[in-house]
């Protein structure tokens, strides 16, 4: 075999991944647990006119280069702002303080915002003969958020299936669908994943409030797998019961 073609062999059976990259938590765990399996990663971040869309961005770009992505992507998503009706892009609607008890869509829901976002992701694999699309979803959202539910994701990749060319097979992968917060830190700690350079703040860009659902979430995932969470909090509240 020449050179030549044992390039052409190398390359054509390296897998690829796109990856929602968001620069939070879950996201970042889901990249490396994509690296973990093998995968190139395609970093893909969307700006939508969040409240904390700068160091997201700051984050996403750091862990790509961490993962030494073969190519960061981003990509402004002004339309979902411009719809509002979520407390992330919408000035007038607060912010409300954790709730962790609460089963009710919570104002943070961007309707329907993973549709758009995978709907991307597919059209970047696509493009780069992708095999797989990465987002870091898991059962704690589901339960207040409709387009994290397992049954999305399933739908989803019937979606996929229909809509692409027909040698193109694209997996959508939710690695955490059925996992808590707590079990993503814990894999996360397991992979090494800089989680200093991850945000999760649904409020602030530095310091993080501590008190939103986002905050308080990631605050108790590292408290139960006891290990300091590594960002700056305007204040640390204690969500593990009986702590």
């Amino acid at each position: 075999m020449t050179a030549t073609s044992q390039t052409a062999t190398d390359e054509s059976s390296t897998k690829r991944a796109v990856v929602l990259l968001s620069g939070g938590m879950d996201s970042a765990t889901a990249a490396y647990e994509a690296r973990e399996r093998g995968y190139e990663i395609y970093a893909l971040h969307t700006s939508y006119g969040q409240r904390t869309e700068d160091r997201e961005l700051e984050c996403a770009r750091r862990l790509a280069d961490d993962l030494d992505a073969a190519e960061f992507l981003r990509i402004e998503t002004s339309h979902l702002a411009a719809i509002g009706a979520s407390s992330l892009t919408d000035d007038d609607l607060t912010v409300a303080d954790a709730d962790l008890e609460s089963d009710e869509i919570p104002s943070s829901y961007v309707p329907f915002r993973n549709a758009n976002l995978l709907a991307m992701a597919v059209s970047y694999a696509e493009a780069n003969d992708c095999d797989a699309v990465f987002m870091g979803a898991h059962s704690e959202d589901f339960s207040g958020y409709p387009d994290c539910r397992p049954a999305f994701f399933e739908a989803f990749e019937t979606v996929v299936d229909v809509g692409t060319k027909p040698e193109t097979e694209i997996a959508i992968e939710a690695p955490f669908v059925e996992w808590s917060k707590t079990d993503i830190a814990a894999r996360g700690v397991e992979l090494e994943v800089p989680f200093e350079h991850t945000w999760s703040c649904y409020r602030e860009n530095e310091p993080a409030c501590g008190t939103c659902d986002a905050c308080a979430f990631r605050l108790q995932a590292f408290q139960n797998v006891g290990v300091c969470d590594p960002i700056e909090y305007a204040e640390r509240p204690s969500y593990v019961e009986d702590a």
